[in-house]
């Protein structure tokens, strides 16, 4: 899954909304992407990193619904994925050509939004989020990370969460086999326990579900290494093959030519094909 972020503001410093035109921009970066092996083009229109600030569905629709249409018109056969909580959002880019609704709060934020997926008959990346305001540390250099955020036991409690993520999915007639879960990396976890939600992804998969995990970039690599957003490939690398290994079948990236060479040394290691670890 390649990230297209069409926003100002994205972490990694590779907002497209700052291009003269975001649409072309979009284009030309999903052209290599697809180039270089992507399955899936996952389109967001509103920065989730932490202290970022909220945008409004009609600012969102408009940055986001533009892009995923002409991604649609001209990838036919790529996945094209929305990144929202906001069920508007959502609405407005599967009537545009989505075909996946990558919600960060797996259904929690927004009432309507298990009801859109389902109407859509759309896949649901449902992820786990305990993300706060209090919890929030930001450093200039290494950019934004979470601390002392409470967890009795982490694993069971981003089970148990995920899986009430499933069962609004299931009520609202979400069908089982478009349920692919998230444990989170990022949102809502400190350094160490990102590190141990990746090095345990095998706990998540365990729930009978795809796993989509996202790790690209993000704080917990550049704290545990010292790096900023823009040194992180082999960080990257690393969480990415170890989250294959523990069975991980989508990864989420900004870098897709590189990691996708890793993800298929790592599946010739393992003696799996690609297309089994996308199973």
């Amino acid at each position: 899954m390649g990230v297209l972020n069409i926003t100002p503001d994205s972490f990694s410093g590779d907002g497209l909304l700052a291009r003269r035109d975001a649409v072309e921009a979009a284009l030309a970066q999903a052209r290599r992407f697809v180039a270089q092996g992507a399955d899936i083009l996952d389109v967001g229109g509103e920065s989730t990193r932490p202290g970022a600030q909220p945008v409004s569905a009609e600012e969102e629709i408009a940055r986001v619904v533009p892009v995923v249409r002409a991604l649609a018109r001209a990838f036919p056969d790529v996945l094209i994925s929305v990144d929202t909580y906001k069920a508007a959002v959502a609405e407005a880019a599967l009537q545009a050509g989505a075909g996946m609704v990558n919600d960060v709060w797996g259904l929690r934020a927004d009432p309507d939004m298990a009801a859109v997926i389902a109407r859509h008959g759309a896949l649901a990346v449902l992820m786990h989020n305990r993300s706060t305001p209090q919890h929030t540390e930001l450093r200039e250099r290494l950019g934004g990370r979470y601390v002392n955020v409470p967890y009795d036991d982490l694993l069971a409690d981003v089970r148990r969460e995920l899986l009430e993520s499933v069962t609004l999915a299931r009520q609202a007639g979400i069908a089982e086999e478009a349920i692919i879960l998230d444990p989170g990396i990022g949102f809502g976890k400190t350094v160490a326990q990102n590190l141990e939600l990746v090095n345990c992804l095998d706990e998540i998969r365990a729930l009978g579900f795809p796993v989509l995990l996202g790790v690209s970039r993000k704080s917990f690599i550049g704290y545990t290494l010292d790096l900023p957003p823009e040194e992180r490939l082999e960080g990257t690398a690393a969480a990415v093959t170890v989250g294959i290994v523990r069975g991980a079948n989508i990864v989420r990236v900004h870098d897709v030519g590189f990691m996708v060479r890793v993800a298929r040394m790592t599946d010739a290691i393992l003696g799996k094909s690609s297309a089994e670890t996308r199973a």
